[in-house]
């Protein structure tokens, strides 16, 4: 067996069901799950229409690039979205099967296994498949720690001229899991300078672009930023996007890339190996979903909704704020994080995930202590109720 599989962490998930292992949580009480990042709002009908309409491509074999008209909806998507000209749909676009699968493969594509002392940088907390992507391509993981001294920004200064020299890769979460936090365009004005003279290539995970509170003001992307700094041609560049979050369907595992057509070259011909290409009913269903925004805008309104019920009343016992985008609320815990998420579970039947799960001791520090992520992704209904009970636990602490 490969035995870089020995280095994987288990999984956040696996570590808290350990956790509750022999927990009987009062039986009059209903669980409410805020501890995973599933989307729980409907799908839309028109997406399970064109799911449906298309079963008779089940019959031919997808091929890695998707059709034309996937391509061309991702790429119309992308300028729409952004105010930038729309990437060439054959070469700066890649439909994957959600973000997940492409992030990590996009490790074993991009790691030189030449150089025995590769790194690659993650943010801190984070998102674990990037961890196990650096590990099983012969990399070893470098930490960014997201503080709340600093407000959560990715400070890069942090970084030693001696560890930027051996990073390859580069994942970057913005808006942030598990803080919310956006990049700003100093902050990718900084990161793109270091990316050309150190040479490494940027992975811009942005599969939480689309919840965010603020009509008028929709999170930046890099590419957005790349065009705004002048890199028209995303040099270096990759982002992932998928429509799990932005349209309620992670069932569907429909994302894609966007970039660097260099790079994409490159990803595609791996691809083409790696077996991973979009369901033809999967990629009728997906152009549907990216050609409308009239469901995007419901959604966000649901999430809005909900953040400005629970944010004051979660506030007034945690510390904690409205992210600037996300659905997820990072919240400060009086005790351990642990001991937090194990009483919650226990007395009131509530389940958040302990933030040392999702990070590592980096520095001296692990970020993610003394922190609880709690996920917005019930009902209204659910949330609040979830929220009262928080409180009842919080004043008894």
């Amino acid at each position: 067996m490969n035995p870089d599989l020995d280095r994987l962490h288990p999984y956040p998930f696996e570590k808290l069901r350990q956790l509750f292992r022999g927990i009987q949580p009062p039986a009059g009480l209903r669980e409410i799950r805020l501890s995973i990042g599933e989307p729980q709002h409907d799908t839309p009908a028109f997406i399970r229409d064109a799911l449906s309409a298309h079963l008779q491509g089940l019959a031919n074999y997808p091929t890695t690039s998707g059709s034309d008209a996937l391509r061309e909806a991702i790429a119309g998507w992308l300028a729409r979205r952004y105010g930038i000209p729309a990437p060439d749909a054959v070469n700066q676009v890649l439909p994957v099967n959600g973000s997940r699968e492409a992030l990590f493969a996009f490790a074993q594509c991009v790691v030189d296994r030449s150089r025995g002392d590769a790194l690659v940088l993650s943010p801190n907390p984070f998102y674990q498949i990037y961890e196990g992507a650096a590990l099983l391509a012969g990399a070893q993981p470098a930490f960014l720690n997201h503080l709340p001294e600093k407000g959560f920004r990715s400070d890069f200064d942090a970084i030693s001229e001696s560890v930027w020299k051996r990073i390859q890769l580069a994942y970057v979460c913005s808006p942030d899991n598990p803080t919310g936090k956006v990049l700003g365009l100093e902050e990718w004005q900084r990161l793109f300078a270091l990316a050309d003279r150190y040479g490494f290539v940027i992975a811009s995970d942005e599969c939480y672009s689309e919840i965010y509170c603020d009509e008028a003001a929709p999170p930046l992307g890099v590419l957005q930023a790349a065009r705004a700094l002048g890199r028209d041609d995303y040099r270096g560049i990759v982002m992932f996007s998928s429509l799990s979050k932005r349209s309620n369907v992670p069932g569907l595992r429909s994302g894609f890339v966007a970039g660097d057509a260099d790079i994409l070259k490159k990803f595609w011909l791996y691809r083409t190996y790696q077996g991973c290409a979009m369901s033809p009913p999967v990629q009728h269903a997906s152009a549907a979903a990216w050609n409308d925004e009239t469901h995007v805008r419901e959604n966000r309104r649901l999430y809005r909704e909900k953040f400005d019920a629970v944010t004051p009343l979660v506030a007034a016992h945690l510390g904690t704020a409205r992210p600037d985008a996300g659905f997820y609320l990072w919240a400060r815990t009086p005790i351990t994080d642990t001991e937090f998420a194990l009483g919650l579970q226990r007395e009131y039947n509530v389940t958040v995930l302990p933030g040392s799960y999702l990070a590592r001791a980096a520095g001296g520090v692990n970020p993610g202590e003394h922190f609880v992520r709690i996920a917005l992704v019930a009902s209204l209904d659910e949330c609040l109720e979830a929220a009262r009970r928080i409180e009842a636990f919080c004043r008894k602490l």
